[in-house]
């Protein structure tokens, strides 16, 4: 993937933005995507905390439990009521938005307020990696889904994290501080607390998906 830290990159980058309804963003680099978004889409009761910070949404998703009912009502022909409850909201968003044949998708508001439901959002983001390029943007750095031998673009000092999804995974790496030699993470905290060295680093591994967190450059 390219640089996390050049805000103009992402809007390029991205065709697609999902709000889901966890803390609102307050960083410039998410905030930054929804100005320039071709396509917001909105999780349930999302919608309300998007309408207050001055957005719109295009598409609304899910089984509108949350969002308000002035709302419901301002944007019906922009709601896609999903009732199955095999799915959260956020899955239910990018599943839309794969349909619609949107490729290259970020994600804010999926973390904060319940810590269950952060923890699931980001694992969620190795059920995805299948269907589109899918970033989760939060307000101090990113995390992506990795399946196969990854280079990510980095900065000198960045804070670097890596989760397994599968313990048993190998993984090596190139241009990290503390270097991974065919370590498997057996444990969550294991891969985190890392540190990049450039302008780049690699992970290799043969199976699995890895969850990699980079934080955002301090200005």
């Amino acid at each position: 993937m390219g640089s996390v830290f050049q805000s103009l990159f992402y809007m390029i980058k991205f065709d697609a933005i999902i709000v889901a309804n966890g803390e609102f963003p307050t960083h410039t680099i998410p905030l930054s995507l929804l100005k320039e978004a071709g396509c917001i889409i909105c999780c349930d009761g999302a919608t309300n905390k998007l309408s207050a910070a001055g957005f719109e949404p295009d598409i609304i998703v899910g089984d509108l439990d949350s969002i308000s009912s002035e709302l419901k009502a301002l944007y019906a022909e922009k709601v896609v009521h999903v009732k199955s409850q095999d799915d959260n909201d956020l899955t239910k968003a990018v599943n839309l938005a794969c349909k619609k044949g949107f490729k290259n998708i970020a994600i804010t508001g999926a973390t904060g307020l319940r810590a269950d439901h952060t923890i699931g959002n980001i694992f969620l983001l190795a059920t995805y990696i299948e269907k589109a390029v899918v970033t989760l943007f939060t307000d101090d750095g990113t995390f992506e889904a990795a399946n196969k031998t990854t280079s990510f673009e980095s900065f000198s000092g960045q804070q670097v994290s890596i989760f397994a999804v599968n313990p048993t995974t190998k993984i090596s790496s190139k241009g990290l501080r503390y270097a991974l030699n065919q370590m498997q993470l057996t444990s969550p905290w294991m891969g985190t607390l890392n540190e990049a060295d450039g302008s780049c680093f690699e992970l290799k591994f043969d199976d699995g998906e890895l969850i990699v967190y980079q934080s955002y450059e301090k200005k």
